[in-house]
């Protein structure tokens, strides 16, 4: 279990992304899928947070497992996952089993953070013949993250009410390219050196960080842990940061991801077979497992601070 540290209170930034003009046509290639160009920007209205820092999976906690949209099925997500806190996540994974492990996040948050690997794919990986690599498609080095950050923020608009413990959210669409880049798409790939910027192709950083940022969704309909789609239950604010009508605000969950690409080297994530690895298909999900006593203090400092 991680040392338990202070919780951090800062004042942050609600990303709401802006798609402005791009001047690059986009043919479906693994070479065109890498770009220099970030694309898109995010408007920046500040807003109190929580960190809670969880390390960046030092034990290589890892497996092609979905507790989420897949519980009971070893290898469901036919990619590989990398997993910050609940040291105990997997297909198996119950609220009873989630509540008893140890975790890598501060504060003894037990929630589990994850979402598909990234890996170098100009070589093998130790996975070649496994499911979730090399068997479904998915080959190449993992790459480690370099950093990752758990925020939580507030709502522009409203006081925030709790998250309950065992919600189930997941954001972003695993199926991008088949589903010919719907609405679900919410892939924010960028550069440590560019901030603000995004794109939803992989960006060529150099020797700055590569970065990726998960939005979920933070307008809960007050009943509900979970539903069938895995989103119904909790959706996007409406323009301007209200929730819609008959949902309730709770904090906003904000995970970014940072990587040492080497320069020069080719990468992509791990996706579905038929996916072929597009960058628009990255996606993350969350099991919140906070002790119920957390949740009140993170979001207590959340509306004290409006």
């Amino acid at each position: 279990m991680a040392r338990s540290k202070p919780m951090t209170l800062a004042v942050a930034a609600v990303a709401v992304i802006v798609v402005v003009a791009s001047a690059v046509a986009y043919a479906r290639s693994d070479t065109d899928q890498y770009v220099t160009e970030l694309d898109q920007a995010l408007t920046e209205p500040s807003v109190p947070n929580v960190v809670i820092r969880c390390g960046t999976n030092e034990d290589r906690h890892l497996n092609a497992d979905n507790p989420v949209v897949s519980p009971g099925i070893p290898f469901g997500a036919h990619h590989t996952h990398e997993y910050v806190g609940n040291k105990s996540a997997d297909a198996q994974s119950t609220n009873v089993s989630l509540a008893a492990a140890a975790t890598t996040c501060e504060k003894d948050d037990q929630s589990t953070y994850y979402w598909p690997v990234l890996r170098l794919t100009d070589g093998a990986g130790p996975d070649a013949h496994a499911e979730g690599g090399g068997v479904h498609g998915n080959v190449g080095e993992v790459l480690k993250p370099k950093s990752v950050e758990i925020r939580y923020e507030a709502s522009p608009v409203s006081t925030v009410l709790p998250m309950p413990r065992f919600l189930r959210m997941i954001t972003g669409d695993p199926s991008a390219f088949t589903n010919n880049y719907g609405p679900k798409v919410r892939a924010q790939w960028g550069c440590s050196d560019k901030p603000g910027r995004y794109t939803t192709k992989y960006p060529l950083c150099g020797s700055a960080t590569t970065l990726r940022g998960y939005d979920f969704a933070s307008c809960w309909d007050g009943n509900n842990t979970d539903s069938a789609s895995h989103r119904t239950h909790v959706v996007f604010p409406l323009a301007g940061g209200a929730c819609p009508p008959r949902t309730f605000p709770i904090p906003r969950l904000r995970v970014t991801v940072g990587y040492d690409v080497p320069e020069g080297r080719p990468f992509a994530i791990d996706s579905f077979p038929e996916e072929l690895r597009d960058p628009a298909t990255d996606h993350a999900m969350f099991i919140n497992v906070m002790p119920d006593a957390l949740m009140k203090e993170l979001v207590g400092h959340l509306n004290s601070a409006r």
